[in-house]
């Protein structure tokens, strides 16, 4: 599973400027939000699995549904199935609120992998100027734009270090021999210290990981540094904003002027 990393590769996806990708990915979700229909939803499955096609993402990127999760969406589908409503197969059987969960479901779905593209195609360095040349106007109105972008760069910075770190803990935690415990009290009793005892070791590498991040900050020059990255959007920049623009618009024409409007 890859999060929030960047698959190594140098395709036209990847070239692409950081703010054409947070501007498109906000645009498609703006209209799937307004018009949800299912044609909407498959012509943006379309473009992901296209982009990626185009990006050259692996399958190994695609992360791992765990089990318990395959779990509690069978459940969700089963007590969807359970409310019934339109439309009927025979009566008394109604399979409307599958339908709608799996809309949902659907969606979900379409905008994870959107979103996951830009995970895949985009270094992290290149979110914070992208984010700070896109609020430039809003610094007119005397909002922090830059202090934001810096914080939202350091936290998409540091999640993925501190998932590997949360990942070793776990796994040390398994190897650590237990105390055998006899009673049901004393089996909650363990489980507790051994969760309070995660916490505060989770806590203790996140402030070591934050002392050493700021010190490295200072080093080279302060967080003004971060946003101050010069980036620029090129031709193939419009080139791609002009697809997502098309998409776009064909999503309107569907649920707004054609009988396949499921959305509205």
């Amino acid at each position: 599973m890859v999060l929030l990393r960047p698959v190594p590769g140098r395709t036209s996806v990847h070239e692409l400027w950081a703010g054409t990708k947070l501007i498109a990915v906000t645009a498609v979700a703006i209209v799937l939000a307004l018009f949800p229909g299912w044609v909407s939803i498959a012509m943006v499955a379309v473009f992901v699995l296209a982009t990626a096609r185009l990006a050259r993402v692996p399958w190994g990127a695609l992360p791992t549904v765990p089990r318990w999760l395959w779990i509690l969406l069978f459940v969700g589908a089963a007590a969807a199935a359970a409310a019934g409503g339109a439309p009927y197969l025979m009566p008394g059987l109604g399979v409307g609120g599958l339908l709608d969960y799996l809309h949902l479901m659907f969606l979900a779905v379409v905008l994870l992998g959107l979103c996951s593209l830009v995970s895949w195609t985009t270094n992290v360095s290149d979110i914070a100027p992208a984010v700070s040349k896109l609020g430039r106007p809003f610094a007119a109105l005397r909002i922090p734009v830059d202090d934001w972008a810096v914080t939202l760069a350091l936290a998409l910075r540091a999640f993925p270090m501190l998932f590997g770190e949360f990942r070793v803990l776990s796994a040390a935690r398994r190897l650590r021999p237990r105390d055998v415990a006899t009673t049901w009290w004393a089996r909650r009793r363990r489980a507790s210290v051994e969760v309070i005892d995660l916490l505060a070791t989770a806590m203790t590498v996140a402030l070591r990981r934050a002392d050493e991040m700021g010190d490295a900050i200072t080093a080279r020059g302060g967080s003004g540094q971060i946003s101050a990255r010069p980036s620029r959007p090129t031709s193939a920049d419009a080139v791609a904003l002009a697809v997502v623009l098309a998409v776009c618009v064909l999503m309107l024409y569907v649920e707004l002027d054609t009988p396949l409007a499921t959305g509205a």
